[in-house]
């Protein structure tokens, strides 16, 4: 029996650093957005279904996706959105449950931005949120990708408002302050976890 423990948090949260530490311990990690980046690479499946969809302008001269571009017309337009995600997440579902049936630690992470908002917690068995103020959100992101604020602010519009993912989280991992207070609360969850995994197998 598989224990998975799903991780998600808001843009800019630091799920990616977090999800790195728990690796450093030895635990299998499967991050969703590795898995979507794979799936819509030249030759995969999703790449053919995106261009089919949306056409070829969203083909960079490399022949690789534009995700930038594609990034700004889905957060711009629900509709385009609701159909991206319809190509993209029965294949990242499908890619995930292969990788997780080959995880060999006593518990794996599965990464997922949309966890809370895809109604993803129900195959999960603990749901761990990486949480900071909205702030520091904003501002990780546009020192990482060069987004404007309003544009941070459009896709944090499609995630759950942060009261309401704190509300359904089972733990929380509070990533407001330096790097160095990840690694305190990543021992003691992994710990937990560790205890969690193995009552569950023993029943």
């Amino acid at each position: 029996m598989t224990f998975v423990v799903g991780l998600t948090g808001g843009i800019g949260s630091g799920k990616s650093i977090v999800a790195d530490a728990f690796a450093e311990r030895g635990i299998d990690v499967t991050d969703t957005d590795r898995l979507a980046h794979g799936l819509t690479a030249p030759g995969q499946v999703g790449y053919a279904l995106v261009l089919e969809a949306f056409g070829t302008a969203f083909r960079r001269p490399d022949g690789t996706l534009d995700r930038a571009r594609l990034r700004a017309r889905v957060f711009a337009d629900d509709d385009a959105r609701t159909r991206l995600e319809a190509i993209l997440h029965p294949l990242i579902r499908e890619a995930a449950a292969r990788e997780i049936t080959g995880w060999t630690s006593p518990y794996g992470i599965l990464v997922v931005p949309l966890l809370l908002e895809r109604a993803g917690a129900s195959r999960v068995d603990r749901v761990l949120v990486v949480d900071c103020p909205e702030e520091v959100q904003i501002r990780r992101v546009a020192q990482r990708s060069g987004l404007s604020d309003a544009e941070v602010r459009a896709i944090m519009a499609t995630q759950l408002p942060r009261a309401q993912r704190l509300a359904r989280a089972d733990d929380v991992l509070d990533n407001s302050g330096p790097l160095s207070a990840i690694a305190t609360q990543v021992d003691a969850l992994d710990q937990r976890y560790r205890a969690l995994a193995a009552a569950a197998n023993q029943r």
